[in-house]
């Protein structure tokens, strides 16, 4: 007999097999001996109240033998001689399940990448982290397996409505992720996890018969009758295909720049800028378990949200037991973000904290600065991306040169006061304190000083080392790279853009995605497009 029984355990019985049998046997009214096996489908962690739960769903085998889940196969062809081929460029999560979905559906997909290939891209992300030096087209955004292979393989997304989280999940495990992430609530990889699993992908893409072709950036669209029919890349080579699947991410400037040029319609967008908290995670781990909480427990996570000033403040990319990472992708711009190793066992825990950016305040702050580029004109789709840009090359100036970023003490910004002495921080090439207000347009600097201590209530302990608000956190400029800040619009329908008929704008960097999981399901549905057209 099969059942699906779920419990409410705390983390002593919960997390030991020993004792999950015998709340299984209690639960079901069996005797332990009875129970064949069990698999278990959802895992999710509440310490919302005064104690501290695992909510479990799991599927429970009696008198008949277990039957463990079985590994999922995608059912991959050869696609070495098919007769539709399409580019996609780009190989992050958006580009790479386009490629696999294409390889399902028999068209051969062709990946071009900027940048270079993880061994590669390792001596790159090395030279960044210890001298200062970065490569603009081998870095934490570009390269293998694109700004997925190092943003820290968090999968949970809200997202349900554009695809199914349940199959990009499974593909995930197919390549070698652990089978966590099928039930766990949120669903986390880890960034020493992610580059093997890209790697077998990108196997696996040329094994059916498509390509990938590495360090080579795409600088022109040759267009005829409203079609692509080929592109070049910056060393003259040319490359011709059926489809062109635009997945070039959120950071890939020279992508928007070159559509403008050509005067292939665009769209400025909203994102969220501000910096990056790193606090001790045992203080985290106060915060939300308690005192006395059980050593089994996961590095605990935080997620906050505020309006302030009829904008949302909100926690982003948080990343317990993690690390701060540079992620610029020029000279001369600063950008942080965050990423954990699978066990998330470092001695901090960072996010985003960052403030959602209006249309009208960018325009007030470009006015203000004077700026009279194109780029920066109200009227042009790239203006917000060059406000972006110029608070990025604030905190470059402010933190003195190869990447070190300007930094203070949580409760000094809300005060005003620039901090005599920073924490240790992960940052790798090093912080260097100066006042945040006069690097973040005013706007956004004054909803973050509203925000932290409205958090600290939220997030609080009952001993002395108080909470959330706390000069033991600090604050690292800028968190500028949440979203997109420009969107390459497409129909509503056949998702190419409405120039270009067999353009497909898709992922993160279009507008379309917010992660790793809703890239993905972006990249599948727009290969799913083009197969139809094909037909």
């Amino acid at each position: 007999m099969q059942q699906i029984v779920t419990l409410k355990l705390p983390p002593e019985l919960a997390l030991t097999d020993a004792e999950l049998l015998r709340s299984l046997a209690r639960k079901t009214g069996l005797s332990p001996r009875d129970i064949t096996g069990f698999n278990l489908l959802k895992k999710s962690i509440d310490a919302r109240g005064k104690s501290i739960w695992i909510h479990l769903t799991l599927q429970v085998f009696s008198g008949e033998p277990f039957s463990p889940q079985r590994p999922w196969e995608p059912r991959f062809r050869q696609v070495g001689s098919a007769q539709k081929s399409v580019i996609i460029i780009g190989s992050g999560p958006a580009g790479l399940f386009a490629a696999l979905q294409l390889i399902e559906l028999g068209i051969r997909p062709i990946i071009l990448e900027r940048g270079k290939t993880i061994r590669a891209r390792r001596r790159d992300l090395a030279a960044l982290n210890r001298q200062g030096d970065l490569d603009p087209d081998s870095n934490y955004c570009f390269g293998e397996g694109g700004a997925g292979t190092y943003s820290d393989g968090k999968l949970y997304t809200r997202s349900t409505k554009r695809g199914d989280v349940s199959r990009i999940l499974k593909i995930f495990v197919h390549f070698g992720a652990h089978e966590n992430i099928l039930y766990e609530a949120h669903p986390h990889i880890g960034t020493n996890k992610l580059p093997q699993i890209i790697t077998a992908i990108h196997k696996r893409i040329e094994d059916c018969g498509g390509a990938c072709h590495f360090e080579k950036k795409v600088v022109d669209f040759v267009i005829d009758r409203g079609r692509i029919t080929r592109v070049i890349t910056a060393g003259g080579d040319e490359f011709s295909a059926d489809a062109f699947i635009l997945a070039t991410g959120h950071s890939a400037r020279d992508i928007f720049e070159l559509l403008d040029r050509k005067k292939i319609t665009l769209e400025a967008k909203p994102f969220a800028l501000g910096v990056r908290a790193e606090h001790p995670q045992e203080l985290i781990n106060l915060i939300q378990y308690g005192e006395g909480y059980p050593e089994q427990l996961p590095p605990a996570s935080y997620s906050l949200v505020e309006q302030i000033d009829q904008r949302g403040v909100f926690s982003f990319c948080m990343c317990p037991g993690g690390i701060i990472a540079p992620a610029s992708t020029g000279p001369g711009e600063l950008v942080v973000n965050g990423w954990s190793p699978s066990r998330r066992n470092n001695p901090y825990a960072n996010s985003g904290m960052v403030v959602q950016v209006a249309p009208e305040e960018v325009i007030g702050y470009l006015r203000k600065k004077k700026i009279r580029d194109e780029g920066s004109a109200p009227g042009s789709p790239l203006y917000m991306m060059e406000f972006q840009r110029l608070v990025e090359q604030a905190a470059f100036a402010a933190g003195g040169g190869r990447f070190i970023a300007p930094a203070q003490r949580m409760t000094d910004f809300v005060d005003g006061r620039v901090s005599g002495s920073l924490p240790t921080c992960s940052y790798p090439p090093g912080v260097r304190s100066a006042p945040l207000d006069t690097i973040l347009p005013d706007f956004i600097s004054a909803r973050l000083k509203k925000a932290f201590p409205i958090f600290g209530k939220k997030l609080t302990t009952r001993s002395a080392r108080g909470g959330y608000f706390t000069n033991e956190a600090i604050l690292v400029a800028t968190e500028s790279r949440t979203s997109s800040p420009v969107r390459i619009p497409r129909q509503v329908e056949g998702l190419h853009h409405p120039q270009i008929g067999n353009l497909y704008p898709c992922g993160e960097g279009a507008g379309y995605a917010g992660g790793i999981v809703s890239a993905a399901m972006d990249g599948e549905r727009v290969a799913r497009a083009i197969e139809a057209v094909f037909q």
